[in-house]
């Protein structure tokens, strides 16, 4: 196993680890939860890069990395939405169309076709990341003791923004699935 494909590997186990700490809903656990999820998503980033880099491109990689991509991510909104942070209906629509898009593209490599990664999907994938981040934040400033005077005076306004971000995130994620589809029958049909 070479270090692509560890660092694909390590995602699920950050998952795993996330989960836990932020169902302890705890601010150290909230803070560790943050940590993890900034690993976690910088070897999103290597992972690719160091395999296109160094020629580790492994077929094992590229079915991993998208496995391991959604399941940290999913992880992630179904513990939030566990904590109440975001609405479950959002959640599984989120859920519904990783899971779509990944079979596809599962199926598609298994017919020896490469499917690359496309722009909304990676502007997507950037939103996502982005929302959790600004999630884990406020669950940190909310259980952080010196933020109690002032955060509770604008626990509101962070809140509105929780709610907005997880709203376009849903719509970006629908819409790049929506994309994907598109472009996969019009590929097909040409």
């Amino acid at each position: 196993m070479n270090l692509p494909n560890i660092l694909t590997i390590s995602r699920i186990g950050f998952a795993i680890i996330m989960v836990y700490l932020l169902l302890l809903n705890s601010l150290t656990g909230n803070v560790l939860s943050a940590i993890f999820f900034t690993a976690a998503s910088l070897t999103d980033f290597y992972d690719g890069h160091l395999a296109k880099k160094k020629g580790l491109i492994s077929n094992f990689g590229k079915i991993m990395d998208p496995i391991a991509d959604k399941v940290l991510i999913l992880s992630i909104f179904f513990a939030l939405a566990h904590l109440d942070m975001v609405d479950w209906w959002m959640v599984i629509l989120i859920a519904i169309r990783e899971v779509l898009v990944t079979l596809d593209r599962l199926w598609s490599m298994r017919k020896g076709q490469v499917l690359a990664a496309e722009r909304a999907g990676k502007i997507k994938t950037v939103f996502q990341i982005a929302t959790v981040s600004f999630i884990l934040i406020y669950l940190i400033l909310e259980q952080a003791a010196f933020s109690h005077g002032w955060f509770r005076r604008i626990e509101n306004f962070y809140l509105g923004w929780v709610n907005i971000l997880m709203l376009i995130t849903v719509l970006l994620t629908i819409g790049s699935g929506m994309v994907y589809f598109q472009n996969k029958i019009k590929d097909f049909s040409t």
